[in-house]
């Protein structure tokens, strides 16, 4: 279902980049209109004019380019699906109006992560080895809560990952004897345990599950921030757009400083876009790092 939900998340975002290039060729072509009549006019160059042509044909260049992706990603869409959409489904919402929950309750328990495939897989070889899971949890497997209030990394969860280089820090503590019939029990030390390949892989599972999860936190905690951010960015860039576009209409400034805040504004725009589709593929990434989503929790 991850893959499903990024491919169909991917398809969202190229369809909203080739929407997005459509408006701004569009505008871009009814600005070359303008420099057109203004060079009839005899109230501009023949600079401007060419200033405006060389920026529509890039535009026509990137919406080439953005209706090329977002077909490549409608076919990895129906590739996974394994058939056509359903005729009749209702318009898809935008990105931003998606129904995709990225908030998190406080309080999550890492038990959580117990259902994950790689978790289980490496607990199946611990049984194959016959150990003791019980006690390979209660040595190998923080007991935690992941989030703290609005659903951020809980500073149990930060302190999985101290020091400068966030590497993990969780201390195993043998406490119980991990394989029966006196082989590797409890009073032998961590490192005699860590040599069974079983031990070492589930342990190493269990890190790469405390790592993503954290990555996600960590995403979904600055990406409202950054998305708020870039948004202002986008307004500030239309202001400029449209006094700019006022000032050459009354010929206060030239082609080149309108040329500017086009492009700058359609680079914010499809910025924005880009971080949208990144705060949905790191909610879609969390919930199976979390092991398949918050069922009964």
């Amino acid at each position: 279902m991850g893959a499903v939900a990024d491919a169909y998340f991917a398809e969202r975002l190229a369809d909203e980049q080739k929407q997005l290039a459509m408006r701004t060729l569009a505008d871009w072509r009814q600005s070359l209109d303008l420099a057109r009549l203004l060079k009839a006019g005899q109230q501009n160059s023949g600079l401007d004019v060419a200033q405006a042509e060389g920026q529509v044909s890039s535009a026509e260049a990137d919406l080439e380019a953005r209706a090329r992706a977002h077909a490549q990603a409608g076919n990895a869409l129906r590739l996974l699906i394994g058939a056509e959409p359903p005729a009749g489904l209702p318009a898809p919402l935008p990105l931003e109006a998606q129904p995709v929950a990225t908030r998190l309750p406080a309080g999550l328990p890492s038990d959580l992560l117990l259902r994950r495939p790689d978790i289980l897989q490496a607990e199946q070889q611990l049984v194959a080895a016959n150990a003791d899971i019980g006690a390979a949890r209660a040595t190998f497997f923080p007991s935690l809560s992941l989030t703290a209030s609005l659903g951020f990394a809980s500073p149990a969860m930060r302190g999985l990952f101290d020091g400068g280089h966030r590497a993990w820090s969780f201390a195993p503590q043998v406490s119980l004897p991990l394989f029966p019939n006196g082989r590797l029990r409890a009073e032998l030390r961590l490192a005699e345990l860590r040599k069974s390949g079983a031990v070492a892989e589930y342990e190493r599972a269990i890190q790469t599950a405390f790592r993503e999860v954290a990555d996600g936190l960590a995403g979904r905690e600055t990406f409202g921030r950054q998305i708020a951010a870039q948004g202002r960015t986008v307004a500030s860039a239309e202001r400029r757009a449209d006094l700019s576009a006022q000032r050459y209409r009354a010929g206060v400034d030239g082609r080149l400083e309108l040329l500017d805040a086009q492009r700058q504004l359609y680079a914010a725009k499809q910025a924005l876009l880009d971080l949208r589709r990144g705060e949905f593929g790191n909610a879609v990434a969390l919930y199976k790092a979390l092991g398949g989503g918050l069922i009964d929790h």
